[in-house]
């Protein structure tokens, strides 16, 4: 069971031979990562903006499509699977606790 978690981290730790192609399954963390991380960032900002919840939701609608695209493009520029896995998972993570903190205040 142990070396077969090694295999397959070490297949997921490898660089990418060709660096000019980006893997389908980086583009697929990219794309699906970067949704979920722009999300869960715009929904922490209409936390942490003052004011109504009708106020506060017009900042991160017209800064969605931003983020989704920069955290799109910080992930697909990932040199291995497993950075690009790292780069998905983290931002979530650090990102569902901080709605999680301020939701139950």
């Amino acid at each position: 069971m142990i070396k077969k978690i090694n295999n397959i981290y070490n297949e997921l730790s490898k660089p990418q031979l060709n660096s000019k192609k980006i893997g389908l399954f980086i583009t697929l963390c990219s794309i699906f990562g970067g949704l979920l991380v722009a999300y869960l960032a715009m929904s922490l900002l209409t936390f942490i903006i003052p004011g109504t919840i009708g106020e506060a939701i017009l900042i991160p609608l017209l800064l969605n499509t931003l983020a989704w695209a920069i955290s799109a493009l910080w992930i697909a520029l990932s040199p291995s699977k497993i950075i690009a896995l790292k780069r998905t998972f983290f931002p979530i993570l650090l990102f569902s606790i901080a709605i999680i903190i301020l939701y139950t205040r």
